[in-house]
């Protein structure tokens, strides 16, 4: 993922990150050819890429040629739990392999050490996932080493419960919760989540779902639970800025909206507004 720290408000991110993109798609497409650059579900591109870095590389050489180096940061969403071996307790780097050999399984802490390579050659400043949901104690081990310069966000992790929340606050398992409102079930529990992240330091990243539809209450949602402005049962913003039906529209409608109020929250992104 790309987080564009360096703009001054949310019009001017969209305008990186989509330049970014463009650009990113034309390095893929002359390195790896035309059918390299469909896209999933989620619009992502999934070049043949044989090694993590490569597609590290690819990022920073498309930020480069967009002209955002130190503008545009990088993030990851790993999803260990997808490559986790309960059995013998390793993360198998080679698990999409047929007729795999398992000579790329690796235990938890040097699993640690790949990430903090990425971390020492590339822009990255937020890290999701990085071990297994249950894996407490890599998760705690990665927090207290890079856990200053990175933001480790809990998604399998925290589920969004405010009970395994406040097991990670105790543990200093992470310091970012993804906030998935249909994953816990209710806007309240949700609120309460996100309190207790923001009491406890941590960032907040408000997450879309895979596979749902373009409703834009989430880019409502993200604004409310962000300044403390929302409350149970409240509607969204405007009738006007509800007949639009693509999020990131509706992101700079908001923006529009609430004019000087609106502070894009940039390398603040941790940490943009006090707890409340």
């Amino acid at each position: 993922m790309i987080l564009p720290t360096g703009a001054s408000s949310f019009k001017e991110a969209m305008k990186m990150g989509v330049e970014v993109y463009h650009n990113l798609k034309s390095v893929i497409k002359k390195k790896y050819g035309q059918d390299a650059t469909n896209v999933g579900d989620e619009g992502g591109f999934a070049p043949n890429i044989q090694e993590n870095k490569e597609g590290l590389e690819l990022l920073k050489t498309a930020i480069e040629k967009a002209g955002y180096t130190g503008k545009v940061v990088i993030g990851m969403d790993v999803a260990a739990s997808e490559f986790y071996n309960d059995k013998d307790k390793t993360y198998d780097l080679n698990f999409k392999e047929e007729n795999n050999d398992g000579s790329q399984k690796i235990s938890g802490d040097s699993l640690k050490n790949v990430y903090k390579s990425f971390v020492s050659e590339y822009p990255i400043v937020s890290i999701e996932d990085p071990f297994d949901q249950d894996d407490w104690v890599h998760y705690a081990k990665m927090t207290e080493e890079i856990g200053e310069q990175v933001q480790i966000v809990g998604d399998d992790l925290l589920v969004t419960n405010p009970t395994r929340v406040s097991k990670a606050i105790q543990e200093k398992s992470c310091n970012a919760l993804l906030l998935k409102v249909n994953q816990i079930g209710s806007v309240t529990e949700s609120i309460e989540a996100v309190k207790m992240s923001k009491h406890a330091g941590w960032g907040v990243m408000t997450s879309h779902r895979s596979g749902e539809t373009e409703d834009t209450f989430i880019a409502d949602l993200a604004v409310g639970l962000a300044t403390g402005q929302i409350k149970t049962g409240a509607p969204c913003r405007s009738e006007r800025l509800a007949k639009y039906n693509q999020a990131s529209l509706f992101s700079l409608l908001i923006e529009e909206e609430l004019g000087a109020a609106a502070v894009y929250a940039g390398a603040k992104f941790r940490a943009p507004v006090e707890p409340y």
